[in-house]
């Protein structure tokens, strides 16, 4: 690639990015402005118990523009309302943080830390005191203040300075429990939304036509088929003319004699590997998103990247296979993103063309009933039943390991008693870790070709007959 082909790359992948932001963000307000408005024009938030012992429960010190030199108009930008359901009369006030303070001073109160999207999310600190404060009603510091019984609703221009919210019993009595729902509005939300979304649109063409520039097939290139399996991809001895029954080979063997006990402990002799590929999937991550454009694109998959990420997918396939998932060697892996000559190994054929409208879709929603299952293989099962408050009900069950990691321990207490590994269960993980494998191509957007559902048992990839190679 040329120098200039690399800049406008770069440039476009980050404008791109900036772009998705940008939509993203103006589709979220854009939604939010026009579905959760009430009829005033504030957009609320769910209904959250607030409980206290004490006298009081108020919020952290919230600062507006404290210095006197900021340029933007406070006033103008939005109000806030706070709406409060009690037992009986209740108070809800927003006053200056420091009068607030010298009024709870001595004073047994709860004080907001965080508020979660959820009502048992509120996280609160209790501050001690012995003091008794006066009616809040009476105070004359009050910016903002409403009181009764029933539901009290408090609503609030911005000012400029530091504020703290404050809920009581109206007669200042102690033991306050009562619903509150957050709301703001803001009249240039809606305008904020179509800026944002124009200048998402604008930054995403520009993006478009660099990585066009940038990734676009030069004249006279030859157009490879998708079934080709370039020699390329062979390079680490794969036995020339074998088709596998999809794209990708993730093969293995026993490597016999083993170890009745060294599996107990492949895991943490394989600590450095899990540093080294902790490093490496980052990468991965960040290179699948410039694939993504890539394609998006251009319809192809630049090929540095392509096999760069096989080869983090070909490491890893190495090191479970030792150390986790199968535990079938005790040959230690190499360090290497290349094909070596270890019981363990793993290519995908690079394709010449990708479909640029499934790019859009294959990794998260035609990907989703693999993912169902590879979650199972691979990561167990949680399931809970909350109550009413939040918290953990009785009906837990929960089977962590996942099948595959459970069948690995079983593979290794079965060669722990025996001195021998269990062809049957080498074969079933064999398997279940191709399925994964085939997935992780597929949802990384290596293949267009949908993993199939099937197990395709034993160390050796199932063959298909050789299709004929289109002339290069």
């Amino acid at each position: 690639m040329s120098p200039g082909r690399i800049v406008a790359s770069v440039f476009g992948i980050v404008l791109a990015l900036v772009s998705m932001g940008l939509v993203i963000g103006a589709i979220a307000v854009i939604v939010a402005f026009g579905v959760r408005r009430d009829d005033d024009g504030f957009l609320e938030s769910g209904a959250y118990p607030l409980r206290s012992d004490g006298f009081a429960v108020t919020s952290a010190d919230v600062a507006i523009a404290p210095q006197p030199g900021d340029w933007w108009p406070v006033e103008t930008i939005a109000e806030v309302a706070v709406t409060v359901t009690g037992d009986g009369p209740v108070f809800a006030g927003i006053g200056p943080a420091g009068d607030v303070a010298r009024y709870l001073a001595g004073v047994a109160h709860d004080e907001v830390r965080s508020i979660g999207t959820t009502p048992g999310s509120v996280r609160t600190r209790a501050v001690a005191g012995d003091a008794a404060p006066a009616e809040p009603g009476a105070q004359a510091f009050w910016v903002a203040s409403v009181a009764g019984a029933g539901t009290q609703r408090l609503e609030w221009a911005l000012e400029r300075g530091s504020w703290t919210v404050v809920i009581m019993n109206a007669d200042a009595t102690r033991g306050v429990a009562v619903e509150a729902t957050g709301a703001v509005r803001a009249p240039l939300l809606a305008a904020i939304g179509a800026g944002m979304l124009v200048a998402g649109l604008v930054l995403g063409a520009i993006a478009a036509a660099l990585l066009v520039f940038a990734f676009r097939r030069p004249r006279g290139a030859a157009d490879g088929g998708s079934d080709a399996w370039p020699e390329a991809a062979n390079a680490g001895g794969w036995p020339p003319g074998a088709w596998p029954a999809y794209p990708m080979r993730l093969e293995g063997r026993i490597d016999q004699p083993l170890s009745r006990g060294l599996w107990l402990v492949k895991w943490l002799l394989a600590i450095p590997h899990f540093i080294v590929l902790a490093f490496l999937w980052t990468a991965f991550v960040l290179l699948t998103i410039v694939a993504f454009f890539a394609i998006l694109f251009s319809g192809r998959y630049p090929r540095g990247i392509f096999d760069f990420n096989v080869g983090v997918m070909r490491w890893t396939w190495r090191v479970v296979f030792y150390a986790t998932s199968v535990l079938a060697t005790d040959r230690y892996p190499p360090f290497t993103l290349a094909d070596a000559d270890y019981p363990a190994r793993l290519d995908v054929a690079y394709p010449e063309q990708l479909s640029r409208g499934l790019v859009l879709v294959k990794w998260w929603l035609l990907a989703i009933p693999h993912y169902l299952i590879v979650g199972l293989l691979t990561s167990g099962l949680v399931w809970w039943t909350t109550d009413v408050n939040g918290g953990y009900g009785d009906n837990v069950l929960e089977i962590g390991g996942g099948v595959i990691g459970l069948l690995a321990l079983v593979a290794g207490l079965v060669l722990l008693f025996t001195g021998r590994y269990a062809q049957g269960l080498f074969d079933l993980l064999m398997g279940l870790n191709r399925w994964v494998f085939r997935v992780m191509a597929y949802a990384t957007l290596m293949r267009d070709e949908y993993p199939p559902f099937r197990l395709d048992l034993g160390g050796a990839e199932p063959q298909r007959p050789a299709l004929e190679r289109r002339v290069q």
